[in-house]
């Protein structure tokens, strides 16, 4: 853990009645005027749905947000390498819980992804992006463990705490596509508890590292719903 090494990070603020989670390429600028700045994930009142935006845009055309505190920080706050608009990217969503307490909440997500031919790395020199349509993903369900009387994913050891931000994402069936052409059981990001006030993420293809972080910080937020 010691000679681990530094990706990004984040810092929680408030605006209004929004959180916003900042993430920045420097954990000590974390700020949307820095040249480190990513992007930022954004949640509602309810702290149940969240949008996760990029400061640069998925594909050639895409309108950057118009909303308020994206317009706080005008072009003459920002370096002329950052760009001044935040690209909708993603969605996160979480579902009420009938058993409240008792049973795992459910978590949906909508992003804009590369297709399977494609890596990150890939589709950013392609000289005209073009939308691939949203990736849709939803947390894959526990099983309810009689011994330990709890709901349980198997993490293989990657988690190791028991915690109610802890889930795995798998690819959501989309209806339109013909049966079998979706995998549902290979997990495409997961993340959990290991010890106090440390998580783990593991993730793939098609997710890159800002849209995993992202939605892996949207388990903090507050969930007045769903909880």
């Amino acid at each position: 853990m010691d000679k681990g090494k530094f990706l990004m990070a984040a810092r929680r603020f408030r605006r209004g009645p929004h959180t916003e989670y900042i993430i920045s390429l420097d954990a000590e600028d974390l700020s949307q005027g820095s040249n480190a700045y990513m992007g930022k994930l954004r949640s509602d009142f309810w702290g149940t749905n969240f949008k996760i935006y990029d400061r640069k845009p998925p594909y050639d055309g895409a309108k950057a947000s118009s909303s308020r505190s994206s317009r706080r920080f005008g072009s003459r706050r920002i370096s002329p390498q950052v760009s001044a608009g935040n690209y909708e990217v993603g969605q996160v969503s979480y579902k009420y819980n009938l058993l409240k307490s008792r049973g795992p909440r459910r978590m949906y997500c909508s992003l804009e992804c590369p297709s399977a031919q494609e890596t990150w790395e890939n589709s950013l020199k392609t000289k005209f992006r073009r939308p691939m349509g949203p990736t849709t993903l939803q947390n894959k369900a526990p099983r309810w463990h009689e011994h330990l009387q709890c709901w349980c994913l198997n993490f293989h050891g990657r988690v190791t705490v028991a915690s109610v931000k802890n889930f795995q994402l798998v690819a959501s069936a989309d209806p339109s596509v013909p049966a079998g052409t979706v995998d549902e059981e290979t997990v495409l990001l997961q993340f959990g508890k290991v010890d106090d006030d440390m998580f783990t993420m593991d993730y793939r293809q098609p997710l890159s590292a800002f849209q995993a972080f992202a939605i892996s910080l949207s388990s903090f937020g507050t969930k007045l719903a769903c909880e």
